[in-house]
């Protein structure tokens, strides 16, 4: 049995429209108990793997994907990955907020880029940044928020996940 504590601003997207998100993640042969109360979900399954998963699922909507997002994380090849701001500056909420800031960008567009050339999925939650995807623009992405977190230019950032993006494209076809 495995246990995750998520937000309780997060549990009704957790269970979704008339019990929705839960169903479809107790279908892939997981069991979910949601205490609404304190945050706790409990998760119960026969297999070791798809508990894990379930956890990782459970821990994306926690962290503030959509269902949809969390959900490609019962693939194979699709993998979370968590970030604190706070380990790149410290415990001051106006900082956590200014580099929030600069992760998202203006309108969101720092981070519609990012997801678009590394083809992941990114949330900024709290003190948190989630990225959802496969393994090679999960590193990808992983970079490019780490070099926002240390203060790079996002002409940069930009720049690099170009060239990133044209690199997995080339060992996409076997031309690397």
């Amino acid at each position: 049995m495995k246990h995750v504590k998520i937000p309780r601003d997060r549990i009704a997207v957790l269970v979704g429209n008339e019990g929705e998100t839960k169903t479809a993640i107790e279908s892939h042969g997981v069991t979910l108990d949601i205490d609404s109360e304190t945050g706790d979900v409990s998760i119960r399954s026969d297999d070791a793997v798809v508990e894990l998963d379930a956890q990782s699922v459970v821990r994306a909507i926690g962290r503030g994907f959509s269902p949809d997002h969390a959900l490609h994380l019962f693939k194979d090849d699709y993998y979370f990955e968590l970030l604190d701001m706070r380990d790149y500056v410290g415990k001051k909420g106006k900082d956590v907020h200014r580099i929030a800031g600069r992760i998202i960008g203006k309108n969101g567009r720092s981070r519609r880029i990012i997801e678009e050339l590394a083809g992941v999925y990114l949330s900024v939650y709290g003190t948190t940044v989630g990225i959802i995807g496969q393994p090679r623009g999960l590193d990808v992405a992983l970079q490019a928020v780490r070099m926002l977190l240390n203060g790079s230019n996002h002409s940069t950032v930009y720049h690099f996940l170009e060239k990133e993006k044209k690199r997995m494209k080339l060992e996409e076809f076997g031309l690397r």
